[in-house]
């Protein structure tokens, strides 16, 4: 498992890419579509400026992968615009509860919104400090600077017995890791990195009553009929979680559907036994180098301390990774193989 790529059709990477942490490669037919619709816009073709219809399809396939009718998906171009709509919506005074180092645009909205009070602790500790009058968690499913998988069982428990929502930010777990967005208040999700879509894809997933936001960045495409809503105030918001879109760009969401196709056709449970597998291979060859990753299993990200600058002779050996918070950082997905593993393996001895 995990020995050669999984769409080997839709993908030629010029070098051995490990960076889909940071952002994932488009695939071929993603390519072809956003080529397909700006010639339809440059060319003024009929229909050209009606994007409905693909921000639809895109959020319905996300949907899907999340596991949640569409009606609860809000489709937009930034996790951290939906991050601040949930900031916005919370009580003056309310707590918020957020891991050490976590992503900026998952915790920052709620550091700039004034009248709340943020309390940061770390990530292993996050499920035993929610407490009575916690009123949010925001925590990513897995950490961005390391790879590290929240203990999110624990956190949801946690929160359901104080009384607290949740928001759990996907974008390093969604298209491999099996993700069930029902089990948490809110999610946020960029499509740019293992979902493989253009950058200016991002989806919100609320619960079924909607989760009580209020609409502060609502536009004409939040109405219940968008085309009767284009002037004056919105008089009546979708009824579903579209009422919290923000207008998306049209060619990232021409481009995003097909590598959610892609992730469908494969299942998340495929993807993840590859990922994982290849990351583990990962590990145990810098074992034997004498570093010690983080973390010790099941993701798909690598990271390694004091690594941070190996970056440029990955580079030059023609292999591309990441560097954040000082480490080094590889990540693994569809379009790996275990030849890539070596490769790095081999620049770094």
């Amino acid at each position: 498992m995990g020995a050669e790529s999984l769409a080997p059709e839709e993908f030629a990477p010029e070098a051995v890419y490990l960076n889909t942490a940071a952002a994932g490669l488009i695939p071929a037919s993603a390519v072809a579509a956003m080529h397909e619709s700006a010639t339809a816009s440059a060319r003024g073709r009929a229909g050209s400026e009606d994007h409905f219809a693909v921000v639809d399809a895109v959020r319905g396939a996300f949907a899907r992968l999340v596991g949640v009718p569409a009606r609860r998906v809000a489709a937009g171009g930034s996790a951290a615009v939906f991050c601040g709509l949930v900031a916005q919506s919370l009580p003056d005074g309310a707590e918020v509860l957020c891991a050490e180092g976590d992503f900026s645009s998952l915790v920052n909205p709620f550091h700039v919104r004034a009248g709340l009070h943020v309390r940061t602790v770390p990530l292993e500790k996050l499920a035993a400090e929610i407490r009575p009058g916690t009123a949010l968690v925001a925590v990513s499913a897995v950490q961005s600077a390391d790879g590290r998988l929240a203990d999110l069982r624990a956190i949801g428990d946690a929160a359901r017995a104080c009384g607290a929502r949740t928001l759990v930010d996907i974008s390093q777990s969604a298209g491999w890791l099996p993700t069930d967005a029902g089990a948490y208040d809110f999610t946020v999700c960029v499509g740019y990195k293992w979902l493989m879509g253009p950058r200016g894809t991002a989806f919100l997933t609320v619960p079924e009553d909607l989760g009580g936001l209020s609409p502060v960045f609502a536009g004409w495409v939040a109405g219940e009929d968008p085309w009767a809503s284009t002037y004056g105030p919105v008089t009546e918001l979708a009824s579903s979680a579209r009422r919290y879109d923000h207008n998306p760009a049209i060619l990232p969401f021409a481009g995003a559907l097909a590598g959610l196709r892609i992730i469908e056709e494969l299942g998340p449970e495929r993807i993840a036994a590859h990922d994982r597998a290849l990351a583990g291979r990962f590990r145990e060859g810098l074992a034997r180098l004498g570093h010690r990753p983080v973390p010790a299993d099941d993701s798909a990200i690598v990271s390694v301390s004091g690594l941070g600058a190996a970056t440029g002779r990955l580079s030059a050996a023609g292999v591309r990774a990441g560097a954040r918070a000082g480490r080094l950082r590889v990540a693994f997905h569809i379009y790996n193989d275990t030849s890539d593993v070596d490769a790095a393996l081999a620049a770094l001895s």
